[in-house]
C-alpha cells in the first residue's frame, strides 16, 4: 500500500484529502506545518508527499528540498492558492513532480498520483532489470536431459506456484540461481521484482542496509533514505544466494522477515511489512553448518521447506554433450560465427573431465574456444590445450584411499568418482567400444551396461 504525507496548515484542506485519498486506497498521513512534516520525513519513507506552498514557519519549498534531499523517489506535489511563474518554475527546478493551484478537482489530484507512481514503478523495474542483466549468468536456459535434472524441473513445476520458501542446495556452478528464476518465472508471482542478492560479496553493515535498507544519517555515508531490497521486491521474490556465508547477525534480522514479514530498516523506529517468497541458495553443507553452530537452526528449518539439490556436473555426464553444444552456439551467435560441432573424440574429452568447476566451467571453456577459433569443429586438440587436468585418483589399490582423513569422507561419492573414472579410463582404452572395455574390468556386458547407465555415461559402440 502506498503512503502519502499531506502538508497544509488548512485544517479542511488536510482532512478532505485524507479522506478521498484513504479511500482510494492510500495509506495517508496529516501534518499542518513544514517542521512536522520534516520530522515525519525523518522517520519514514513515502511515496507520494503532498504539501501547500505558503505555511508559516517552514514552507513547502522547504519540504519540497528536504523530501528530495531524504528521499529522492518520492514524488512531491506542490500546491498552493497564490500561483507564479517564478514559484512554480523554482518547485520544479528543485524537484517537484507537479504544481497545482488552488482550487483543484481531487480526481486531477488522483491522476496525476496515479501516474506518478506509474512512472517511478516503471523506473523502478528498469533499474531492477539493469541490476539482474548485469548479474545473471550469460547461459540463458537450464539444459539437461539427464534423469537426475528431470527430477529437478519436476520439481519446479510443483513448486512454482506454492507460497513455501525454497532451500537449492549444490556446488558452485551447477545453476542455482537459474533454478531459482525458474520457480519464480512460473509462478503467480513472475509479473512482480525477482530480485537477486549475493549474502557473500558484501561484510555484514552494507548486506543489512541492502537487504533492509536505512534512513537518512543512520551512518556514515547514509546520506538519504533508501528501501531495502525485501521492500522493493514486495509481491515478488527474493533470491539470497549463498546464504550460508551470512553472518549470526544477518541471520537473526532474516528470521524475522521470514517469520513475521516485516523488518525494520537501519536507523528506522516504523516496521515495514512485506510480501515476498524467500529462494535461498548454498554451496555448504547447512545442516552441518548448524550442527557445528555456525548457522542457525530456527533459520535452517524455516528456509529448508521445500529443498533442490542441484547434481555436479560430473555426476550428468550425458549432459555434457548436450551443454557444450547449446553453448558453442549460443557463444557462435553472439560472435556472428557460425556455430561448429564436436568431433567425437572432443565429446570423449569433454565426458572424461572431472568439471570441479561444474557447468560455469564447462561454459567458460566453451566461451574460450569459439572466441579463439574459426574452423567448423571442434576438436579434442582444440580443447586439450585450454582443458585443465582432471585430479587424480586417491591413492592406494584404486578402490579406497590411502588412508582415512582426520576429517573424514563420503565414501559413496568417493567409490561413485572412481568406479566413474575406471568406466572412463576402459572406453578410452578399449577406444569407446564397450565389450572390450567391460573385460578390462572383469564385467559382463548387463552390469556393464548398467553402471553406464548409472553416470549417465553415453557413446561409443557394442
Amino acid at each position: 500500500m502506498e503512503k502519502i504525507l499531506i502538508v497544509d496548515d488548512e485544517p479542511s484542506m488536510r482532512d478532505l484529502l485524507s479522506i478521498l485519498l484513504g479511500r482510494a486506497g492510500y495509506l495517508v498521513t496529516a501534518v499542518e506545518d513544514g517542521e512536522d512534516a520534516i520530522a515525519q520525513i525523518g522517520k519514514e519513507i513515502f511515496d507520494v508527499v503532498i504539501t501547500d506552498m505558503k505555511m508559516p514557519k517552514v514552507g513547502g519549498l522547504d519540504v519540497l528540498k528536504a523530501v528530495k534531499k531524504a528521499s529522492p523517489e518520492t514524488v512531491v506535489l506542490v500546491v498552493t492558492a497564490f500561483a507564479s511563474t517564478g514559484s512554480a518554475v523554482e518547485a520544479m527546478k528543485c524537484g517537484a513532480y507537479h504544481y497545482l493551484t488552488k482550487p483543484f478537482q481531487i480526481d486531477e489530484v488522483q491522476l496525476i498520483i496515479r501516474n506518478a507512481l506509474e512512472k517511478r514503478r516503471l523506473s523502478t523495474e528498469n533499474m531492477l532489470l539493469k541490476r539482474e542483466m548485469a548479474s545473471q549468468s550469460s547461459f540463458a536456459q537450464i539444459v539437461g536431459t539427464s534423469d537426475a535434472m528431470q527430477k529437478v524441473f519436476e520439481l519446479v513445476r510443483k513448486v512454482a506456484d506454492a507460497t513455501s520458501n525454497v532451500l537449492i542446495c549444490g556446488e558452485s556452478g551447477t545453476g542455482k540461481e537459474l533454478v531459482a528464476r525458474a520457480i519464480h518465472f512460473h509462478s503467480g508471482r513472475c509479473n512482480m521484482p525477482f530480485v537477486t542478492v549475493n549474502c557473500s560479496a558484501m561484510p555484514e553493515t552494507l548486506l543489512e542496509s541492502e537487504l533492509f535498507g536505512h534512513m537518512k544519517g543512520s551512518f556514515t555515508g547514509a546520506v538519504s533514505n533508501k528501501p531495502g531490497l525485501f521492500e522493493v521486491a514486495s509481491g515478488g521474490t527474493v533470491f539470497l544466494d549463498e546464504i550460508g556465508d551470512t553472518t549470526p547477525a544477518i541471520q537473526v534480522k532474516l528470521l524475522r522477515v521470514i517469520q513475521e514479514r516485516e523488518f525494520r530498516r537501519v536507523g528506522g523506529t516504523k516496521d515495514v511489512k512485506v510480501d515476498v517468497r524467500v529462494i535461498a541458495a548454498t554451496n555448504r553443507d547447512l545442516e552441518k553448518a548448524v550442527a557445528e553452530g555456525d548457522f542457525r537452526e530456527d533459520l535452517y528449518y524455516r528456509l529448508d521447506v521445500i529443498p533442490i539439490h542441484l547434481p555436479p556436473l560430473r555426476m550428468r555426464a550425458g549432459d555434457i554433450p548436450i551443454l557444450a553444444q547449446h553453448f558453442l552456439e549460443h557463444f557462435a551467435c553472439a560472435s556472428g560465427k557460425p556455430a561448429p560441432t564436436l568431433t567425437p573424440e572432443a565429446v570423449r574429452v569433454l565426458v572424461g573431465h572431472e568439471w570441479r568447476g561444474n557447468v560455469r566451467e564447462l561454459e567458460n571453456l566453451i566461451e574460450r574456444v569459439v572466441a579463439i577459433g574459426s574452423g567448423p569443429t571442434v576438436t579434442d586438440e582444440d580443447l586439450r590445450e585450454w582443458l585443465h587436468r582432471p585430479a587424480a585418483a586417491p591413492s592406494g589399490n584404486g578402490a579406497m584411499p590411502a588412508d582415512l582423513p582426520p576429517e573424514g569422507l563420503d565414501l559413496e561419492d568417493l567409490i561413485g568418482r572412481i568406479e566413474k573414472d575406471l568406466l572412463l579410463k576402459a572406453l578410452e582404452r578399449s577406444k569407446w567400444v564397450k565389450k572390450k572395455a567391460a573385460r578390462l574390468l572383469g564385467l559382463n556386458s548387463r552390469s556393464f551396461r548398467y553402471r553406464l547407465e548409472k553416470y549417465s555415461i553415453k557413446g561409443g559402440q557394442d
